[in-house]
């Protein structure tokens, strides 16, 4: 092994850590930026190609934009509270019930809004609720975790990882619902079984089933409908076969745009509370890769690829585990990137390509580190005053992921 090539490892090893622990509690974009400085400034990856990796995620970044700004206006206006004080109105006293429903609303904003406006903006939603019902929250918050990458391959757009694993270009409509809708379906059924087979327990009491539910504004049900618009594009623009993420980016403008209009606010005012340090990060993380692509560890793992591919349905069992669990040691955003980087280069079948999405995906539902939607969701409920430690996640992570990735793989592999 070459100096260049045990230091570039170092650095990206070194930042993927910095990423997933956040040493002095520094955010994660740091850590990726600051890895992908140190290699361009030691000559270990030339300025232009750090450039070019940069721009390769273009769609990416748009998709983000737009996805944010949705998000952070449907949280300013009240939707995602009169959403969850619904379900508990709606649950009548019933723990299970409330379980149940707030299930099923992650279901839905995770597939037509991103697994991360799942943690970001609908966990908070859910503590307050279950503040307020006298509900334990504990088990209405893990359901929000573990929908969030459980239903995460739904639609191409339920989680950024699916453009980065497919570099941009996506599976038209009709084919991303051939391969997916019954894995999806396994996928979320299984984690249901499992976290409320798990948490029986704390589901057992009753709760307070009259909770008064905040009337939706103007600009609360302009919000609503900028949502519902923008899932309806991206339908149609995904069955056209189309990038996503242009549209996104105009879509969660014209709404957090005209939204304000009606409020009488500032725009700006929502833009300052986007989580922007997101887009730092893919970009620090697309310039990891291309280090690591550079010393031929892609190219190794692309050698796997097409080795495996002589047996396209245990290879892709095999691949989709391995990365599953790959993505909780470096969590899913840089496995997908390696993923995506490797699949370019092996050209391997179709079936082989949807395992490795499922697996990364799926896979961070083993533990908190194994995705930035599983991380966004620990730092929304420390700010509420709950906490979930590692050992604690990975109690229901150890059985969950593991059933739900098997169900998903089965019923793909079967479907051929």
């Amino acid at each position: 092994m070459s100096f260049a090539t045990g230091a570039t490892w170092a650095v990206a090893g070194l930042a993927t850590a910095g990423v997933i622990a956040r040493p002095m509690r520094w955010p994660e974009w740091i850590w990726a930026v600051a890895g992908a400085v140190v290699l361009v400034v030691a000559g270990l990856v030339p300025l232009s190609a750090a450039g070019g990796a940069v721009a390769k995620g273009r769609d990416v970044y748009l998709f983000l934009i737009g996805m944010m700004l949705l998000s952070e206006t449907a949280r300013a206006h009240g939707v995602f509270d009169w959403v969850a004080a619904t379900a508990v109105n709606r649950a009548k006293g019933s723990t299970t019930r409330l379980f149940g429903l707030v299930y099923l609303t992650g279901v839905v904003v995770t597939s037509f809004m991103s697994n991360d406006a799942t943690a970001v903006v609908l966990t908070p939603a859910v503590f307050a609720v279950a503040r307020r019902a006298k509900a334990d929250p504990l088990p209405l918050l893990l359901a929000c975790a573990l929908i969030a990458n459980a239903a995460s391959f739904v639609l191409p757009i339920s989680n950024p990882a699916n453009l980065v694993l497919y570099g941009g270009h996506m599976p038209p409509l009709g084919q991303w619902l051939g391969s997916f809708a019954l894995p999806s379906l396994a996928s979320i059924v299984a984690t249901y079984l499992v976290l409320r087979w798990v948490e029986r327990a704390r589901l057992g009491g009753e709760c307070e089933c009259d909770v008064d539910a905040p009337s939706l504004s103007h600009a609360g049900r302009a919000a609503l409908a900028g949502i519902i618009a923008t899932a309806v594009l991206l339908t149609v623009v995904s069955a056209l076969d189309r990038e996503l993420g242009l549209p996104t980016a105009i879509a969660g403008i014209a709404t957090a745009v005209i939204v304000s209009a009606i409020a009488r606010r500032s725009p700006l005012g929502l833009a300052k509370d986007v989580s922007w340090g997101v887009l730092p990060l893919v970009a620090g993380l697309f310039v990891l890769v291309e280090a690591l692509d550079r010393t031929g560890v892609i190219a190794w793992v692309a050698g796997l690829l097409r080795g495996a591919a002589a047996q396209p349905v245990s290879g892709a069992a095999w691949a989709g585990t391995i990365l599953a669990f790959g993505s909780n040691l470096m969590n899913n955003l840089p496995a997908g990137l390696i993923a995506s980087t490797a699949v370019a280069q092996a050209h391997p079948p179709r079936i082989m390509v949807d395992a490795l999405l499922i697996g990364v995906d799926l896979g961070p539902n083993l533990s908190v580190t194994g995705s930035l939607a599983t991380i966004l969701w620990l730092q929304a409920i420390r700010r509420e005053g709950e906490d979930v430690g590692f050992l604690r996640f990975l109690k229901v992570g150890a059985l969950a992921m593991p059933i739900a990735l098997a169900a998903a793989l089965g019923v793909r592999l079967a479907l051929g």
